[in-house]
């Protein structure tokens, strides 16, 4: 896991890696701005193209032989761009380089969640904590090496993403084989769909601005390699605050299409000022620096907004969105470059402002989509567009009038016994069960992974109920759909509990604890704040459960 939790950082390096260099290689290979800006260009294009394989492939070789795949691609292609002397030769090899990137990505969150062993929380900030260090030290990194030699950043990324790919084919273990193929055409199939064909037209135009100011904004602040790699650094620090901590709690405030709508609004502010003053060097400065945040919180947003809507398993859903929104962040630096050329530095942003107002018009046309699938289900206004939250999955026994008792279980160590604890309360009570497991997306960044495969969780809501069965105690089995930090699921496990009239509401013990309790929200602290009545928490050991006031302790046992 750890191994690549480290090649995941170099990744996210590579992301302000090579803006210290661009003014760089323009000079020293006597290339102009838009023949550099094609290292963008290839490299995101066969990224592009390439998430249409990446799926198809994990599927037959596994996640691992994937990851280790898209690791050897880096390594051999990135060392060589490193020793071109064309700037041709360097697009070439950054398209190799965008190939393995794709199949990096593609797996790698997978697989740190597969092969964690602190569990899903901890995989989740794990991944986060890559993300912020990778996207903070890759423009440092880039500018300190950039300062020694244009080529010290091409071989530095070979460097590190070799030992990574070392790290990765001895330590981490190997990862089954999803349980079906995915086939070459799915990802574009899946477009079909309006709301994922919507919020990835969305992205197009948000990469082609958030793009056009990565691989343009460094040339009119004439600065050296060091001090750009300074710049962008402030600008990764940003992306990775906003994106992980800052992006869920507005996404909870606010709404997640009120919050893209302020969001590319300001990115549209923010890039016209850029492109007005241009002149001044401490301006798009500042402007490049602020724009982290806003960036950060819209990679978060965007991937969670896509995930929400799509009706398509998350492999597929992921890859259809990576095809289309890298097509703008490929073309949008070669542009800026040619707009530049044939009128004056300050259009290239100005394209960019307008990108970011376009991607708002396109989101408003599936606004309804994106609210009604975030809505709680009697809520939707649109259910034929809407995104299941619930999905039952068998019943058992003849139900009564009485009120209903909820109990959510998990994959965690104490899901037996708070099984056995309801079926309990349930004979005492003469009360029905509802069973509830919530079927999570966890969004990274602009990453999205599951905890557990749909066909997963009904299973283990199926032998649950057939332990109810057994008992002799009615009840109705349910696969919730959360989409968003870990805590979300106690939000809507609330949420189902107080549709249901339920009397009381059971859950295990939360397994995780530490760093990773504290950044990624106990689903059970935010059911016990949410719940609108009682919450009994269950220990894995089932001697004895206490609800969240203290006021009673039962045994599991009755």
């Amino acid at each position: 896991m750890w191994a690549v939790a480290f090649a995941c950082v170099v990744s996210f390096m590579g992301i302000g890696l090579v803006d210290p260099i661009l003014p760089a290689l323009s000079a020293k290979l006597h290339a102009t701005p838009s023949q550099v800006s094609l290292l963008f260009t290839s490299y995101l294009l066969v990224t592009a193209v390439a998430m249409l394989l990446t799926n198809m492939v994990s599927s037959r070789i596994g996640p691992k032989r994937t990851l280790i795949a898209g690791l050897v691609l880096i390594v051999i292609f990135a060392g060589l761009a490193g020793t071109s002397d064309t700037i041709g030769g360097i697009v070439g090899f950054r398209a190799g380089w965008g190939l393995g990137n794709a199949l990096f990505i593609a797996t790698s969150l997978a697989v740190i969640v597969a092969s964690a062993s602190g569990g899903f929380g901890g995989a989740i900030i794990l991944y986060e904590t890559a993300l912020g260090i990778g996207i903070a030290v890759g423009p440092l990194l880039g500018g300190t090496l950039g300062g020694i030699s244009w080529r010290g950043p091409f071989y530095g990324v070979s460097v590190l993403m070799f030992i990574a790919l070392i790290a990765t084919i001895t330590l981490v273990p190997k990862t089954p084989k999803p349980a079906e193929r995915t086939s070459l055409v799915a990802p574009i199939a899946a477009l079909r769909h309006r709301g994922l064909l919507i919020m990835s037209l969305t992205a197009v135009f948000y990469n082609w601005g958030f793009f056009t100011m990565l691989g343009y904004a460094p040339y009119p602040m004439h600065l050296s390699e060091h001090r750009l790699g300074l710049v962008f650094t402030g600008w990764g620090l940003l992306v990775a605050v906003f994106s992980v901590a800052v992006a869920p709690r507005l996404q909870r405030r606010f709404g997640t299409a009120k919050t893209l709508y302020a969001n590319l609004f300001l990115l549209a502010v923010v890039m016209a000022v850029i492109g007005a003053y241009t002149d001044s060097a401490t301006t798009v400065i500042v402007a490049v620096i602020v724009c982290g945040a806003f960036i950060g919180i819209n990679n978060t947003l965007t991937t969670q907004a896509v995930m929400t809507v799509a009706p398509v398993p998350r492999p597929v859903a992921s890859a259809s969105y990576g095809f289309v929104r890298f097509i703008g962040g490929g073309l949008a630096p070669f542009v800026a470059g040619k707009l530049a050329e044939h009128f004056n530095i300050h259009v290239p942003f100005y394209a960019g402002a307008a990108a970011f107002l376009i991607a708002i018009a396109v989101l408003a046309t599936g606004h309804r989509i994106l609210t009604d699938a975030e809505a709680p289900a009697e809520e939707a206004t649109g259910p034929a567009h809407a995104v299941a939250e619930i999905v039952t999955v068998g019943r058992t026994g003849e139900a009564n009038d009485q009120a209903p008792i909820v109990v959510a279980v998990d994959a965690g160590p104490a899901a037996a016994a708070v099984t056995a604890a309801a079926a309990d309360l349930a004979e005492r009570l003469h009360a029905p069960v509802d069973l509830l497991h919530v079927h999570e997306i966890a969004v990274v960044g602009d990453e999205a992974v599951d905890r557990e495969s749909y066909e997963q969780a009904r299973d283990r809501v199926r032998a649950h109920l057939d332990a109810l069965a057994a008992r002799g105690v009615p009840a109705a089995g349910h696969i919730l759909r959360s989409v968003a930090d870990h805590g979300h699921a106690g939000s809507v496990i609330a949420r189902h509990a107080e549709a249901v009239g339920a009397r009381l509401i059971a859950i295990g013990r939360p397994s995780h604890g530490g760093i990773a309790h504290m950044l990624d929200g106990s689903a059970g602290e935010r059911l016990i704040a949410e719940a609108g009545c009682r919450v009994l928490v269950v220990p894995p050991d089932a001697e004895g459960a206490q609800d969240h006031e203290g006021r009673q302790r039962i045994g599991a046992n009755g």
